[in-house]
């Protein structure tokens, strides 16, 4: 068997000393992902974030948890390519930058099918993938695709176990509270550990990962409401097994967007800060090479001065 490094032995995003300006991609044009790739790489970018849905039901009862009016942020037409085949392609026209799912919908998946993908994607990419993980909020996906809403979020504490072990190589068993398998091999897997980075604001979503996983992965939130969140995970962090290791925050803050703000944010421990660059210079209605452009003049007005 090759010789695969183990996670305390590279750097992924929520590792680095400094902070990593990643873009959302969200509601693109998936025709165009490749190419804000290959220009946010060049203009200096540390990641490109994509999100997850696999359907938008016409007759949607279950009210969106981010928004006041428990309305969605898009509209039903948005288009929402597989995340994981988005970061394969992507990955073939780039080098250097790291992708974050923010965040994969884990229990409407069979884990070891999804284990399949995460690990081919993670391979392709050649280990710049770092999966963000969530229980999800939208019953009716759930429903479609026969997949109990209740219990999720003890399904994807599992579903994180059962990924990490077949993650590892060789023949592995599971005998869980879910799910049920083995003796039995995933070939390929992932050169090196996968960084999981879970989602959501509950105070189960929090726990879980200060206590599983090796980072969390923010919706969007003002200064004042991270901070209360940070103060949460660092004291679950502090509680749990894993007290010594550091903690990714990938963060989207709706009241940062100057150099002073990026640098507080740094300064409070977070690793990798999402923005829509492009938005900075005109509306959410761009040509790619206008998305582009603002990719571009984001790098030239905040990157290299940061």
């Amino acid at each position: 068997m090759r010789d695969r490094r183990p996670l305390e032995s590279f750097v992924p995003l929520g590792r680095r000393e400094d902070l990593d300006f990643c873009i959302a991609v969200a509601y693109s044009n998936p025709e165009d992902l490749c190419e804000i790739a290959k220009t946010a790489e060049e203009a200096g970018f540390g990641g490109i974030v994509v999100s997850d849905h696999i359907v938008q039901p016409v007759h949607l009862a279950t009210p969106y948890p981010y928004t006041a009016d428990g309305k969605p942020r898009w509209a039903p037409e948005t288009p929402w390519p597989d995340p994981l085949i988005a970061v394969g392609a992507m990955a073939a026209v780039t080098q250097r930058i790291r992708f974050i799912t923010s965040v994969l919908v884990l229990p409407l998946r069979h884990p070891v099918l999804a284990a399949k993908s995460v690990a081919t994607a993670s391979v392709l990419s050649q280990g710049r993938l770092t999966l963000g993980v969530g229980a999800g909020w939208m019953r009716e996906e759930f429903e479609v695709l026969g997949q109990s809403f209740e219990g999720r979020g003890r399904r994807l504490a599992e579903s994180i176990e059962i990924m990490r072990t077949l993650f590892g190589g060789g023949a592995v068993e599971h005998h869980g509270e879910f799910y049920d398998f083995g003796p039995l091999q995933m070939n390929p897997v992932p050169p090196q550990a996968v960084p999981i980075y879970g989602g959501g604001v509950s105070d189960a979503a929090l726990k879980r990962a200060a206590t599983i996983c090796d980072g969390w992965a923010s919706e969007v939130q003002t200064r004042e409401e991270l901070d209360t969140i940070m103060a949460r995970l660092r004291s679950y962090r502090a509680e749990s097994a894993r007290a010594d290791e550091p903690l990714g925050i990938c963060a989207a803050l709706r009241d940062v967007y100057d150099l002073d703000g990026y640098r507080e944010m740094r300064d409070r421990g977070v690793s990798e800060l999402i923005t829509v660059p492009w938005l900075f210079y005109g509306d959410a209605n761009q040509s790619c090479q206008a998305r582009c452009d603002g990719i571009r003049r984001f790098g030239d007005d905040i990157l290299s001065n940061f």
